[in-house]
């Protein structure tokens, strides 16, 4: 790492001020520490030692102390003694200055986001040069620098490169076209090749989605235990699986097995595997659990586990992600498995990609709706770079239990991740409001009461939204089934299902 851009005034003040009174490391809302911030190795075994020590819950630190640490580690014992750590520490907690802390901090935390942008090939010298001769540019710098907070810096380094893109990569945001270019070539490919994808499982939802289409985003949301990750796993079988075991016709033909991903952020392998083993067999998946079957549901789960087998279906399990974690596990199953079809479980924010976003933005900490945004952006961006499908979900929040309008505001975190979704809806149980509502439809006879809902609120290319498909749920087969739907307000709405068949090569 380069250390062009170092005040070690500021540094050797924060480690002795954090000596002197440790507390300040508890003060995690107000302060955060990288190990960016500490260029040599000597500042970073020093802090490290200090933080992990109190963390041991050592509130009064001592120089033998940090003898007594860094004894059982002699690579790091041998870069304090040739830097005669002792008399350093007593220098820097002598001369250490607590009321000025906070300006010594941020001089810090602002040399590291300078020394990022330099890593990374930025020219920030417009802020601040440390090879300027000039006493009295330097002065001017060094004033404008304090008197700057880290999102200004951030915003000013950011405007200089988004004028730089618009000056000289213009052309890359895409091209002027007069209205009617090629829109004859638009009809006729349209007419071959409609606007649909591969079919989603359950009936409606390819009249309302038009199916999994390429370079789409789709988001299912739900509270927990309603079957976001069920009806999501249902999905990635009906697309990635050639058979399915339907009850009345027994093992049917399911088109062409289409190359799909399923992402776990929280369940294993095994856990995974018993639910698309119950989905494509139709056996509750208690039954597989418990080692215990009823008349040829055991001849179902083993032809099922010959299906899944052949299946193109691929399962990462990653529990602790990054942004950057999710685009190399994308990228590794395009280049190595030919996914088109990917099933991310689900958009919540984790240790790791709040480290991640902290550090890119050079210690600047983002508000969680903020965070989640970023993911859900990348994302859909993801969808168009590689050409490929992703279905997402998120949590609720606790308005969905009163809400007579199930709408992005119900999503935990930021309903602004729906922003970027080419399709939104929401998984609900059923209340008796509900019931009540729909009485004059239940009441004619003509289908059984549902157990489940889907509110549809996006749907961009789609004519259907601010409705409810009312499901029947089996979750202990991953299987919700709509089967009629209304508006919001419970009006019955005409709606005939949408057939897609796939033709081997057609995505």
């Amino acid at each position: 790492m380069s250390s062009k851009y170092v005040d070690t005034v500021a540094i050797m003040q924060v480690i002795g001020d954090v000596l002197k009174s440790p507390m300040l490391l508890d003060e995690t809302d107000k302060y955060t520490f990288l190990e960016e911030d500490f260029v040599t190795d000597f500042h970073r075994i020093i802090f490290g030692a200090i933080l992990e020590i109190h963390e041991a819950g050592t509130d009064n630190i001592t120089i033998e102390n940090i003898n007594d640490f860094l004894s059982t580690r002699p690579k790091s014992m041998a870069v304090y003694t040739s830097n005669k750590g002792d008399e350093w520490l007593t220098n820097i907690k002598e001369k250490a200055t607590p009321s000025a802390f906070d300006f010594y901090y941020n001089r810090m935390k602002k040399m590291t986001l300078l020394r990022m942008y330099d890593t990374y090939g930025v020219d920030i010298s417009f802020i601040y040069d440390p090879d300027c001769i000039d006493t009295k540019v330097i002065q001017t710098q060094n004033e404008i620098l304090d008197n700057m907070t880290l999102t200004e810096i951030a915003d000013k380094v950011d405007k200089k490169i988004e004028n730089v893109r618009s000056t000289y990569a213009g052309n890359n945001f895409g091209d002027t076209h007069q209205a009617g270019d090629g829109i004859e070539n638009l009809i006729d490919s349209l007419m071959m090749y409609p606007e649909v994808g591969v079919p989603l499982y359950g009936k409606f939802i390819n009249r309302v989605t038009r199916g999994a289409r390429l370079k789409k985003f789709y988001l299912r949301s739900a509270a927990t235990g309603i079957g976001k990750t069920r009806s999501m796993i249902a999905d990635a079988c009906y697309i990635g699986c050639d058979m399915i075991y339907d009850n009345l016709l027994g093992w049917i033909g399911n088109g062409v097995a289409e190359p799909a991903l399923f992402i776990s952020t929280e369940l294993e392998l095994e856990e995974v595997q018993t639910m698309m083993l119950a989905f494509l067999s139709s056996v509750n998946e208690e039954h597989i659990l418990n080692g215990k079957y009823e008349g040829d549901e055991l001849d179902r789960v083993r032809k099922a586990a010959e299906i899944l087998k052949k299946s193109p279906i691929y399962v990462e399990e990653l529990p602790d992600f990054s942004i950057q974690d999710i685009e190399d596990k994308i990228r590794k199953n395009i280049r190595e498995n030919n996914v088109k079809y990917v099933f991310f479980d689900y958009i919540h924010t984790s240790m790791k990609i709040l480290e991640e976003v902290t550090k890119r933005s050079g210690g600047v900490r983002l508000r969680e709706d903020n965070v989640l945004f970023m993911l859900s952006i990348r994302l859909k961006d993801l969808c168009n770079k590689y050409g490929i499908f992703i279905l997402s979900s998120t949590q609720l929040n606790a308005d969905y239990q009163e809400s007579e309008t199930p709408d992005q505001n119900l999503l935990r975190g930021a309903k602004a991740i729906a922003d970027k979704v080419d399709y939104g809806s929401i998984l609900l149980a059923i209340t008796q409001r509900d019931i009540d509502g729909l009485n004059s439809i239940l009441t004619s006879g003509k289908f059984e009461t549902p157990t489940l809902k889907l509110s549809i609120y996006k749907n961009r290319r789609g004519q259907y939204k601010g409705i409810y498909l009312w499901c029947k749920a089996d979750l202990g087969t991953c299987r919700i089934d709509p089967i009629f739907a209304t508006d919001w307000q419970y009006h019955f709405k005409e709606m005939d299902d949408f057939k897609i068949e796939v033709e081997p090569g057609a995505f």
